[in-house]
């Protein structure tokens, strides 16, 4: 079973910066996307960033120009760097991998790590 564990949330000023963590239990290399969510309160998890495994990448518009999502496989862990970060970016980042088998779709999630950005 693979676990996901975040880390690297935490408070900070607008403009700020902040360098969340994905790491795995097991390799990353067999997932096909890899990603980042986040909620904030009394709103829908969104998506924010993605990768798959044949290299194209996601962001959400709100993002866009701010944010870089990364992976090193050696290390089997995915990065989310954030920049030039506003109030509205609050929220709980959970990371998520979907790795297929045999045709069979396995969605795993991290606990979440939370990103305050406030003055």
């Amino acid at each position: 079973q693979v676990q996901l564990v975040e880390s690297g949330g935490g408070l900070v000023q607008p403009g700020g910066s902040l360098r969340l963590s994905c790491a795995a239990s097991g390799s990353i290399f067999s997932f096909v996307m890899m990603g980042w969510y986040r909620q904030a309160p009394g709103k829908q998890r969104e998506l924010v960033a993605s990768t798959t495994s044949g290299g194209s990448t996601y962001y959400v518009d709100s993002v866009k120009g701010r944010f870089t999502l990364s992976r090193d496989n050696a290390v089997n862990t995915m990065y989310l760097q954030m920049s030039s970060l506003k109030p509205e970016d609050t929220a709980v980042y959970y990371c998520h991998a979907v790795a297929m088998r045999l045709n069979i779709r396995s969605d795993y999630w991290g606990q979440g790590t939370q990103v305050t950005v406030s003055s």
